[in-house]
């Protein structure tokens, strides 16, 4: 039989755990069916589990479905779990992602399906809970499409599914028209590429619809082509009742045999270790079988390997990159008292193997435990982990936040390593990275300069470790890294001299350059009564949250949007408090963003990253049969390579991020605006400065010479342009507004004719930018609607961001004026030099313009009246009438 690897996915309480559930009963690989409720499901094996009634960890069982046998592998809903989602995720041939058809697409759920998307797992949807009152099959799927992508189609609808599916590809649309017919093969190949999502809707728990969700996998899943070589990917680190470690894997080419060696290579492409494998087991839930085989597409457990991790290529398959969703707490392990920590250490090592998220960390000069959380779920499964396998009643301290840091323009880092009978030099080239990117490193340095091994070794290195950054030693990432040129000696050059030499010169580009501290933020998801909703907008605003209108779900409101997590993480419990229990907040990691009180927060970490021992700046030169240190201001002066790079020369260094911006002026809201200035100011510093300046500052470009003085004088002297926020105006004009309560399209349409008029008589540009609305496969689009501009931002792309961007590219050379009431967004508005308007303001503004076109209008039909009545007579009195 084909084997395939299927692994379901939900936010929590969706039903993911009964869909699989019913999946293997129907199947016929249960004989009786659980329940959750019942604590007696088949893959909740774990206590904790049950009387939790949620999936902690993931799970394994087999089943087939007509030929293909299925791997279903059950992951965990809750947020606090997702980075072993996440992990799982590596290994699927396709995926099932459970929704509630009664909640719609919940906050976890987007993050789940920017994860499908980043990975490019094939995606069918189960839409559970149908059975309930106030689920809509049609608002669902209208839900789904708008909010996940245009390709989810009802699987379920034989009239109409040919159709709606071939409308998802072009060519298939075309063959289709031609013959009438869509063969199966185009539909797998369009989930395949992810240009179609089947969906399927049923409640799991009366097992409906199950059956057709299990025939669709069958016939319409992917199948991935394997190679004859071998390879595995390792996706848990686990162990059984004994303790014997188990690393989970699955085999994606070849066959790994019993008593089979197994090895890896290091940084340096040598071996690193090599293992044997001691057996293969085949779980399905708590029991397995013992196979002496596995082979490709096969997921089993090996037992024998001491040295593998998660993420761990073994065979042909390389090391994974680092995770998206990444913990954003830190917290201090408290132990009972005389227990040695260097004994409760290695104990809780172990732990790490199988969570690598925990970022185990001693801390030798204040002699303490750290450990990196999910949240506090995590946390009481952690500590009671602790006590039943360890024995060890540990508690928390309070969680601190965990910061990453950032720059925000390219540098060139240079490293030289030369005492005495060793040589490396090392140049890179480091730029800002896109948001969530990580680390991201390549290489650009010709092998006649460098040797491939070497730029290999290089890059490896810098991949293997967390590198802090200059601010307050908080990980840096959205970095791009390249190998722009380095120099090996033929006789006295190691690897290790390449490490030190890559190392530095990472370090002494971030002491060069620009940073910004980045702070942790959720997306959240908010419960309360209607009568709440006052308070809880006002305490959302006070967090400098991003709030999105309110939406009504029968008796209560939902807010949604974006926060800090230093400001959401305890607010769970405000929100039980003043509601009386009938709230609920939801948060999911939403990545990281700049720090408004970075320098702040800098001053206060005290910490010095020129005597930070461990990450020196600095590179050893050698001289008179011995080395010697250069501080890291000097190293680019006694370098031995020429990497060709001109980044620190003033005509080179006048880019985007370094043109001289012209100072905010305001026309008309100076006392409206003198209090957010001052706020602004207060944080950032002058207007006239970029934001979030660092503790030192970097060398600026010149402006004596005439062309600065030129580009300076440029730009004052462009045309006006005016970016308005669509939603934002809509729903703050109270015309506009009750509008759109019945009918959204014709609101948008009002504001679109007013803001042409309001162009024409204004003779500047305008520019309407709506979130993420009317686009299909998420690539936005601009449209001309009479003399403005219409854009409908692309998925995942807020209106507050474009416009940020936009602001910034157009202000070098016009002026630039923006109608929004978004607090962070005008902030930012002003950082960019950029004047702002109010939704009130521009309400104003636009009446006048309209009393003055009426007025010029009416002035213009008096004349056209005059004109004909004067006209009349001259023609009459030329007849002899008058």
């Amino acid at each position: 039989m084909k084997k395939l690897v299927v692994g379901i996915l939900a936010h929590v309480d969706a039903g993911k755990t009964t869909l699989s559930e019913a999946l293997l009963y129907e199947s016929g690989a249960l004989r009786k069916l659980g329940r959750v409720d019942h604590q007696d499901a088949f893959l909740d094996t774990d206590p904790m589990e049950r009387e939790r009634g949620i999936t902690i960890f993931s799970k394994q069982a087999v089943f087939s479905a007509g030929e293909r046998e299925i791997t279903l592998l059950d992951t965990p809903g809750h947020v606090d779990f997702s980075a072993e989602t996440e992990r799982t995720l590596r290994v699927l041939d396709c995926a099932v992602l459970v929704v509630s058809g009664t909640d719609g697409v919940q906050a976890h759920t987007r993050t789940l399906w920017q994860l499908l998307k980043r990975y490019e797992v094939p995606v069918f949807l189960f839409i559970n809970k149908m059975d309930l009152a106030g689920a809509d099959r049609e608002k669902v799927l209208a839900e789904l499409k708008r909010r996940l992508s245009g390709g989810c189609v009802d699987f379920g609808a034989a009239e109409t599914l040919a159709e709606e599916a071939a409308v998802c590809d072009e060519a298939v649309l075309e063959r289709y028209l031609e013959r009438g017919v869509l063969p199966d093969g185009d539909v797998r190949g369009m989930i395949s590429r992810r240009a179609l999502f089947p969906c399927y809707f049923g409640s799991a728990l009366k097992l409906e619809g199950v059956d057709a969700l299990a025939a669709g996998l069958a016939r319409y899943a992917p199948l991935p082509d394997y190679p004859q070589s071998f390879g595995a990917r390792v996706f848990k680190i686990a162990r059984d009742g004994q303790g014997a470690r188990l690393t989970y894997l699955k085999v994606t080419g070849g066959t790994l045999r019993v008593k089979e060696m197994l090895t890896a290579c290091g940084a340096d492409g040598e071996t690193a270790w090599e293992e044997k494998a001691d057996q293969l087991r085949l779980y399905s839930g708590t029991k397995f079988r013992l196979i002496e085989e596995a082979s490709a597409g096969t997921v089993c457990a090996v037992t024998g390997l001491s040295h593998t991790v998660p993420g761990m290529g073994l065979g042909f398959e390389s090391d994974w990159t680092s995770p998206l969703l990444e913990p954003v707490l830190a917290y201090r392990v408290e132990l009972p008292e005389g227990t040695d920590p260097h004994t409760a250490l290695p104990q809780l090592r172990l732990l790490e193997e199988e969570d690598p998220q925990l970022h185990v960390v001693w801390n030798e000069v204040h002699r303490e435990i750290r450990m990196q959380l999910m949240g506090e779920v995590h946390l009481e499964i952690l500590q009671r982990i602790l006590r039943e396998r360890f024995s060890m009643e540990a508690t928390f301290g309070a969680g601190a936040i965990l910061y990453r840091e950032t720059i925000t323009a390219p540098v060139e880092g240079i490293g030289h390593f030369e005492p005495l009978r060793h040589y490396a030099e090392v140049h890179l080239l480091l730029e800002p990275g896109e948001p969530g990117s990580g680390l991201t490193l390549g290489s650009a340095c010709p092998e006649d300069q460098l040797e491939g091994h070497w730029q290999r070794l290089i890059l490896g290195q810098l991949a293997l470790w967390e590198h802090p950054g200059v601010l307050t030693g908080a990980p840096v990432t959205d970095l791009r890294v390249t190998l722009v040129a380095g120099r090996a000696h033929e006789k006295h050059t190691e690897g290790g001299d390449f490490r030190q030499a890559a190392f530095r010169a990472l370090r002494q580009g971030l002491m060069q350059a620009q940073s910004v501290l980045l702070e942790p933020w959720y997306d959240f998801r908010l419960e309360l009564p209607s009568e709440q909703v006052g308070r809880a907008m006002s305490d959302l605003q006070r967090m400098n949250g991003q709030q999105n209108p309110p939406e009504t779900a029968g008796e209560e409101t939902v807010l949604t949007g974006a926060a800090p997590v230093a400001a959401l993480r305890d607010y769970a419990r405000e929100v039980t408090a003043y509601t009386r229990g009938r709230g609920r907040l939801l948060c999911t990691p939403a990545g990281y963003r700049p720090c408004p009180e970075g320098a702040r927060i800098a001053a206060a970490s005290g910490y010095d990253p020129e005597r930070d021992a461990d990450n020196p700046a600095d590179s050893v030169f050698c001289a008179h049969g011995g080395g010697y240190t250069v501080k890291w201001d000097q190293v680019s002066a006694l370098a031995h390579v020429d990497s060709g790079l001109r980044l620190g020369k003033p005509q080179e260094r006048e880019t985007e991020a370094y043109r001289p911006r012209r100072p905010s002026t305001y026309a008309g809201t100076v006392e409206q605006d003198r209090e957010l200035q001052a706020i602004f100011e207060r944080t950032y510093g002058p207007v006239r400065s970029p934001a979030f300046q660092p503790p030192r500052e970097p060398r600026r470009p010149s402006t004596d010479d005439a062309q600065a003085g030129q580009a300076v004088r440029e730009a004052f002297s462009g045309e006006e342009y005016l970016l308005v926020d669509g939603y934002n105006i809509l729903f703050a004009w109270d015309e506009l507004k009750t509008v759109a309560r019945d009918n959204l399209d014709a609101a948008r349409k009002m504001l679109c004719d007013l803001l042409c008029n309001y162009q024409g008589y204004q003779h500047c540009h305008v520019i309407l930018v709506f979130d993420a609305y009317r686009v299909k496969g998420g690539q936005g689009s601009v449209e001309k609607y009479h003399n403005i501009h219409v854009v409908y931002t692309k998925e995942a792309e807020t209106a507050d961001a474009y416009i940020e961007k936009a602001t910034y590219e157009i202000d070098r050379r016009h002026r630039v004026r923006v109608a929004t009431s978004d607090g962070p967004e005008q902030l930012i508005i002003l950082g960019h030099g950029a004047l702002r308007v109010s939704a009130s303001g521009f309400h104003e503004e636009v009446e006048r313009v309209q009393g003055q076109i009426a007025a010029a209008l009416a002035k213009n039909n008096q004349k056209t009246r005059s004109g004909a009545m004067r006209t009349a007579m001259e023609k009459a009195a030329k007849a002899g009438k008058v």
